[in-house]
Order: C-alpha cells, then sequence, then structure tokens
C-alpha cells in the first residue's frame, strides 16, 4: 500500500513536467496561405488589426503561438504571432498581413507555404 501511494505521489509531481513538454511541441502543416482583407476594427484577440503587423490568423492554433511560414516557391521565410480566426474559405491554412504576405514575396495573394510552430 505504501509503495502504490509513493508512486502516485511520484506520478502527480511530474505532471506539470510533462504538460510543459506538449505545450513546446512543434507542429507542422502545408497548404496555401492567403493575404487578410482588412476592414479595420480588431482582431478576434481583441488586438487591433495592423496591416503593417507580422501577425496572421489561424483557426485552431493559440493566441500568441509563434509561426515560422516559409513561401515554398521561393523559400522565403517570415515569422508570425497568431492574433485572429480564420481563414475562412477552403483549402487555406493561414491569412497573412500584407506585412507578412511581402515579406516571403506573395505575388498574386496565394502562396503554397508550410508552417512550423516555435
Amino acid at each position: 500500500m505504501i509503495a502504490r501511494s509513493l508512486t502516485a505521489a511520484c506520478l502527480l509531481s511530474l505532471t506539470p513536467l510533462l504538460s510543459l513538454a506538449w505545450i513546446g511541441a512543434a507542429r507542422a502543416e502545408s497548404g496555401i496561405a492567403s493575404v487578410y482583407t482588412y476592414e479595420g476594427g480588431d482582431t478576434a484577440s481583441g488586438q487591433r488589426a495592423n496591416p503593417k503587423g507580422l501577425t496572421a490568423a489561424h483557426r485552431t492554433l493559440p493566441f500568441g503561438t509563434l509561426v515560422k511560414v516559409t513561401n515554398k516557391k521561393n523559400g522565403r521565410v517570415v515569422y508570425v504571432r497568431i492574433n485572429d480566426r480564420g481563414p475562412f474559405k477552403h483549402g487555406r491554412i493561414i491569412d497573412l498581413t500584407p506585412a507578412a504576405a511581402q515579406r516571403i514575396g506573395m505575388g498574386d495573394g496565394l502562396a503554397q507555404v508550410s508552417l512550423e510552430t516555435m
């Protein structure tokens, strides 16, 4: 009985450490990126929309997540912070601000990209 209690106590003391390991785990995704169309106002996180900022919208990543976005056509990279929800068009995985899109050379407003959470 004492051995089981001791084992349970040890496992419980490790639980916070185990959950922290999952928080920092990188996640990769590939697909089509698009550029935001700005109408002013606030983002879903409550921040003011800023077309000159290096931010982005993603459907599921937590607000504040830092994401490395790589344009697969030219290899250019930009780091953005998730502060909004979207995109809402089928087949797209991320909406970038005009400033972020310019950094990776998105000519026509769409690009094949890979995402990696930091």
